[in-house]
């Protein structure tokens, strides 16, 4: 073949497919997915915001952070006309870009948000991780309120819990205002000289620029010398810390569970106070389902002259397919049609069309072959598309008027006038 996929993207095809060594679900279950995720932020009371795929360059530089490996290592860009754009490698800086440029405060109240859609990073293509891949999420803007953090966690779990999701592990921490951090900072810094020789070339780095980045760390020999790290929540003040522990209040209250872990960080720097990730056995090194935080800098970042308090959360919809496939998941039957029309000879096959196009103005999904086949031919394609019932017209019941309308899960069939025929088929469909 001339063309291929590109390494690290994938079709969604009608039906499942392997893609790079990744199981790739049919378009069914994406639909479903979909949908299920649009039901429960119906639920929460979210509305939908769409942004585009291609955004300044320097509102991820800006809002995700010069120094994280998403603007060092893995934007997309494209320039054009002597400007530099980039395919969005997350999406809650666009959405406070979209907040911000269209003045959504003036709506009233917090606006809450939820998106829906693709994402790019030039990464190692790997179980669960693409260069394009798709994300939902949610940002609350515009409340200080402890009830916003909790309010963001129990709609993430929410969604896990629509389908069924059971072995996850919701890990907690405060990463405290940005006043806490200078000191923490100098602590990690102290505390790290002695283990330099135990940090990578990466680490070592984010040691002398960002050392709470070293918190974030997969390498397991890196893992160990931070057993004995100071710990963030000890740097918190006190404000911070009221705020995080009423977020724990309300949680408790509902029966969410979590884990405290004073290691949480999160990679972006945009996060403040509450993060949080939910975790799944079936994703290996690659655990994270979801993951998310306050970012009440974040507007100012971008060039606001006043903070917006927000939180979120972003999900993959790839790891989600994971978790489901691990835990047996069932998803519902795609749709099908509600008729197969066998069409038998020339002048069958002319009349056949408008018969079809009567059949799906009437609301009924209608489906028939094409290219002059045989009778036996049709029905097995009718079989195949697993259609409530095969409607078969040939010369003979064109001249009588009626079609054999062949019910194919009990094996039955009867005649019908065709002037009866929608209607009769609806209320089949309908019973």
């Amino acid at each position: 073949m001339a063309f291929q996929t590109i390494r690290g993207t994938f079709d969604v095809l009608p039906d499942a497919h392997s893609s790079g060594g990744s199981e790739i679900a049919g378009a069914a279950d994406w639909r479903h997915v979909e949908a299920v995720v649009r039901r429960v932020m119906a639920q929460f009371a979210f509305e939908e915001i769409r942004t585009p795929v291609l955004e300044p360059v320097e509102l991820v530089a800006r809002g995700v952070g010069a120094g994280t490996d998403i603007v060092s290592k893995e934007m997309f860009t494209v320039e054009r006309s002597k400007e530099t754009y980039v395919l969005r490698p997350e999406v809650t800086a666009p959405v406070m870009r979209a907040y911000l440029e269209h003045h959504l405060d003036q709506r009233g109240g917090a606006q809450r948000l939820y998106y829906l859609g693709p994402c790019f990073r030039a990464e190692r293509p790997q179980k669960g991780r693409f260069r394009q891949f798709h994300q939902f999420g949610t940002e609350l803007l515009g409340s200080e309120d402890a009830r916003a953090d909790a309010e963001t966690i129990a709609c993430l779990r929410a969604v896990y819990d629509a389908f069924g999701v059971s072995d996850t592990r919701l890990r907690l921490n405060t990463l405290g205002d940005a006043a806490d951090r200078p000191a923490y900072r100098d602590a990690l810094r102290q505390y790290f000289e002695p283990h330099l020789d135990a940090l990578s070339e990466t680490s070592r780095d984010r040691l002398d620029k960002n050392p709470l980045r070293i918190l974030d760390t997969k390498n397991p020999d890196e893992r160990a010398p931070l057993e004995h790290a100071p710990r963030l929540p000890d740097f918190v003040g006190a404000e911070a810390a009221d705020h995080y522990a009423e977020v724990k209040a309300l949680l408790d209250a509902q029966g969410i569970p979590y884990v405290e872990d004073p290691l949480l960080v999160r990679g972006l720097d945009y996060y403040t106070r509450t993060v949080f990730e939910l975790e799944h056995g079936a994703l290996g090194a690659q655990g994270v389902l979801a993951a998310g935080g306050r970012y009440d800098g974040l507007a100012q970042e971008i060039g606001s002259k006043r903070p917006v308090p927000a939180v979120g959360f972003a999900a993959g919809v790839e790891r989600l397919f994971i978790a489901l496939q691990a835990e047996a998941y069932a998803f519902p039957d795609g749709p099908r049609p509600d008729a197969f029309l066998v069409c038998l000879g020339d002048a069958a096959e002319a009349a056949g069309f408008g018969i079809a196009q009567t059949l799906r103005a009437s609301g009924l999904a209608v489906d028939y072959a094409l290219g002059g086949r045989s009778m036996k031919a049709q029905m097995k394609a009718a079989d195949r598309s697993q259609a409530a019932f095969a409607v078969v017209i040939g010369e003979d019941e064109l001249a009588n008027g009626q079609a054999q309308v062949r019910d194919l899960g009990a094996s039955e069939q009867r005649a019908v006038p065709l002037d009866q025929l929608a209607a009769a088929l609806v209320r089949e469909a309908a019973g």
